[in-house]
């Protein structure tokens, strides 16, 4: 998650340099052809402008689409929050007279949950962006913790080794520790140690964590619709390839009558560099955000939020030794 004001205008400059040099080179082409005498080059502009207004339409659609996934995203993460410090207290206060020692082990295994679901939804996937190269010199500017430590490193901290040795073998790491809780608070509720109320209370808690897990896994795992994405992409660069055709007759006239006549059809570059620039990096936010969990500087902040979970219920049980608080880095955080 970016933490600044904005992104500065350089910034998003080289963001953008690579679909700026392709599209002043496909800006130049027709220009130079039609300065050489190619007139037949040139396109009516009125079907360009129906195919842009197309264009607007569907990347305005690709966009708030992805803006849906992102801030669903984080609603999930949003109520992970509010749920883990329910089921802090509510553990807390149910079984801490009758073992001390089983709660902090729940609230260690709870870390180690939140842990393993991060980890989960870092993996890459085949159709983000975070391998491509714009993406991929920009994410050089902060850390994505889950690509400088193991999940083994990360989870011993919680959990026992025997534990660790049964998570790691399961495919799906959170699910099997959610379960564990499930176990450890049956056995609880079997010795007497808490009551009915106390017992569908914080099972009630951990049904929630299983839900907001599965709409995470849902938005990881389930990308865009290839269709309306493809679509767009292909509507996109037509649009793309013809401004420059479409301008060259307009903008040739520009000059006609002045000192600058037959020299205006140099503005073909900028004008069409500035048009095709605009929809192509409306069309490149809305792929920054469509994948909320892969590592973009959009992204949900799963790992700070993970974080100051850990934190809030460390402090649940008077620990003193709090781990650090996750800070942004070139103001990026995730």
């Amino acid at each position: 998650m970016h933490s600044g004001k904005r992104f500065g205008a350089l910034e998003f400059a080289t963001w953008t340099r690579r679909s700026i040099y392709v599209l002043s080179a496909l800006a130049a082409i027709p220009t130079v052809l039609y300065f050489l005498g190619w007139k037949f080059v040139s396109v009516p502009w009125q079907p360009i402008a129906i195919l842009g207004t197309a264009v607007a339409f569907i990347v305005g659609f690709k966009n708030n689409a992805s803006y849906s996934r992102l801030w669903e995203a984080r609603q999930i993460y949003g109520a992970i929050i509010n749920d883990s410090r329910s089921f802090g207290y509510i553990l807390r206060d149910s079984l801490s007279t009758k073992d001390p020692k089983k709660v902090k082990e729940m609230f260690s295994r709870h870390y180690a949950w939140l842990t393993a679901l991060r980890f989960q939804l870092r993996e890459p996937r085949a159709w983000e962006n975070m391998g491509t190269a714009q993406y991929d010199e920009y994410s050089k500017k902060y850390d994505i913790p889950e690509r400088l430590t193991q999940l083994d490193e990360e989870m011993k901290k919680y959990i026992s080794e025997t534990e660790l040795q049964y998570i790691l073998s399961k495919k799906n790491r959170a699910t099997q520790l959610m379960a564990s809780q499930s176990k450890e608070l049956s056995e609880a509720y079997a010795r007497g140690d808490i009551n009915d109320f106390q017992w569908t209370q914080i099972n009630q808690q951990l049904v929630k964590f299983t839900d907001n897990q599965g709409k995470a896994e849902r938005i990881k795992n389930f990308p865009y619709p290839r269709n309306f994405s493809s679509i767009t992409t292909y509507l996109l660069l037509l649009f793309i390839l013809f401004v420059p055709f479409g301008l060259l007759k307009e903008l040739d006239k520009l000059g006609e009558g002045t000192v600058l006549e037959g020299w205006t059809i140099w503005f073909n570059i900028p004008f069409s560099l500035m048009v095709t620039w605009c929809f192509h990096t409306l069309d490149s936010v809305g792929e920054a955000s469509v994948n909320p969990f892969e590592g973009s500087p959009n992204d949900v902040p799963i790992t700070q939020i993970s974080r100051t979970i850990e934190i809030d219920m460390r402090d649940m049980l008077d620990e003193s030794d709090l781990p650090p608080a996750i800070t942004p880095k070139n103001n990026i955080v995730l």
